[in-house]
């Protein structure tokens, strides 16, 4: 806007200098799909650290794979996961009453909560107010322990200190969630004290059930309930549930390995940017019958075999054969924190952490015969340990010459086209001239040379790395009228040395002439 000036003298004005910072998203956020003994059935829950996850859905569990991935996820280097809890129909929550004037239901089904109890009692100077403690005493214990606590309830509202039972509760309790009974407004008796005679006395929760316990079918060919509880008819439970996270990089389904589902996963995954990591069948001993490639050949997947020895925690530490996809996904997030994106997840720096070995051991002939059809490898060497040997999408296959052959190649695009998504909402509504394209070439241009800086492309020379176009030849008049602005980026990437070929020839002795 011009200055209006009214007085003789100097007047400064500052001008926008039209820098938008875009910085680059997460890549290696994971999201894990799988039956659990507890947790919320009906939203994908973030987990930060194994203690999150052993806290929200239960630990490991030897009925499940799910728990088991996760640990691998968080040993390899993970740092963030969503966790897609899947729970049969017939799974059931456990419920209380209280003095006949409340009822206390677990969040979530699972007979999980039977470990947990609910106690009560009023304030002696205002018997209208009342305080519900949520207290751990499994079957068995000696003593309760205190693990929620909420002070100075009402049975009333509007409550004047904003202290009402319902709005308390429900909104600030991770494991229960209660309603008022016929309309009381009194608060229920106290809870009675223990005593030594008997030292739990706390009512506890009752009547959950876990239910089926789903798993992956075991027949590549054919799904059964778990595959349809990943992408149920009805929407609200299951893979959709990530629909409503903001980001996830990394799709993990461990032991799904029945075809139509994983195309229907990677499909998922393409509208969101991410890469699903598919865990081959564990039947499968003898390479051959991989000769033909993985299930599906989509440019947003990669496949792994074999499954991975590794110590049972609940079994003595004996080994037990996992699916690959929770290391895998691990190592996928230390590779990207500790070279980036752009750096294939494999070779002898992708060593796994927490393995004993391979379920099927490989020789190098027959890594030849796997890797030319997309099927990443994962071999024991005696100096670097179990590594992963591939780096191939699934649309990897020689005969198909797909340009996302590689997955460094894929990760990265990705990662630029989410990144600039997000980060060029503030040119939407902007006048349509020369001025916002010359703004979207500075600032994508800024982003994709800090990429170009960190060695993410190929070239010497911004010019041979990247380009950015935004002028009138992408932008026609047509397109101003439709209201459309055009901005083209193109990048070098970086491929993988697949093959490292030595040549040597003997030298000639010198020869007098």
């Amino acid at each position: 806007m011009p200055v209006m000036t009214s007085y003789p003298g100097v007047y400064v004005q500052e001008i926008p200098s039209g820098v938008h910072t875009i910085a680059g998203v997460a890549t290696s956020i994971a999201a894990f799909v799988g039956w659990a003994p507890q947790g919320p059935t009906t939203s994908a829950g973030l987990v930060l650290s194994w203690s999150d996850y052993n806290r929200l859905y239960g630990g490991l569990d030897t009925r499940s794979l799910l728990g088991y991935a996760v640990s691998q996820f968080f040993i390899n280097g993970g740092q963030q996961a969503y966790i897609v809890r899947i729970a049969g129909s017939d799974a059931k929550a456990s419920v209380v009453a209280i003095g006949g004037v409340l009822s206390f239901t677990a969040k979530n089904p699972g007979a999980w909560a039977s470990n947990y109890a609910i106690a009560t009692k009023k304030q002696t100077a205002d018997p209208t107010r009342f305080r519900v403690q949520v207290v751990y005493a499994p079957p068995g214990a000696l003593s309760e322990t205190v693990v929620e606590s909420y002070e100075n309830l009402s049975m009333v509202t509007p409550d004047p200190q904003g202290r009402y039972v319902l709005d308390v509760i429900n909104k600030q309790s991770s494991l229960v969630q209660v309603v008022i009974v016929g309309g009381a407004t009194a608060p229920p008796a106290d809870t009675p004290l223990p005593t030594a005679a008997k030292p739990l006395s706390s009512p506890p929760l009752a009547g959950g059930a876990d239910g089926a316990v789903l798993a992956p079918s075991t027949n590549s060919a054919a799904g059964g309930a778990f595959e349809t509880a990943l992408f149920p008819a009805t929407p609200g439970t299951g893979v959709p549930l990530l629909d409503q996270v903001d980001l996830f990089n990394l799709l993990c389904i461990p032991g799904e390995i029945v075809g139509a589902t994983l195309s229907t996963a990677e499909t998922f995954c393409e509208g969101h940017r991410a890469i699903l990591i598919c865990d081959s069948d564990p039947g499968i001993t003898d390479y051959t019958k991989l000769q033909t490639g993985p299930p599906l050949t989509g440019t947003n997947s990669a496949f792994y075999f074999p499954w991975i020895l590794a110590p049972d925690p609940l079994n003595q530490n004996r080994p037990a054969s996992y699916p690959p996809c929770g290391f895998v996904a691990g190592l996928y997030a230390r590779t990207d924190t500790n070279r980036g994106v752009w750096k294939a997840p494999a070779g002898t720096e992708a060593s796994l952490a927490g393995v004993s070995g391979v379920a099927v051991p490989l020789n190098d002939k027959q890594n030849g015969v796997l890797n030319p059809v997309a099927v990443n490898c994962i071999r024991n060497f005696s100096v670097y340990g179990t590594v992963i040997w591939g780096a191939r999408t699934t649309a990897g296959n020689d005969e198909l010459g797909s340009e996302w052959k590689y997955v460094p190649v894929r990760r990265t695009a990705l990662f630029i086209e989410e990144s600039l998504y997000r980060a060029l909402k503030w040119a939407v509504f902007e006048p349509n001239d020369s001025p916002l394209w010359a703004e979207l070439r500075l600032n994508v241009g800024s982003f994709m040379q800090n990429l170009f800086r960190q060695g993410a492309f190929q070239g010497t020379t911004p010019t041979d790395a990247y380009f950015v176009k935004c002028d009138g030849e992408t932008t026609t008049q047509n397109d101003i009228n439709l209201g459309i602005v055009n901005v083209l980026v193109g990048f070098a990437p970086l491929k993988p040395a697949e093959f490292v070929v030595i040549q040597i020839q003997q030298i000639a002795g010198q020869i007098a002439t």
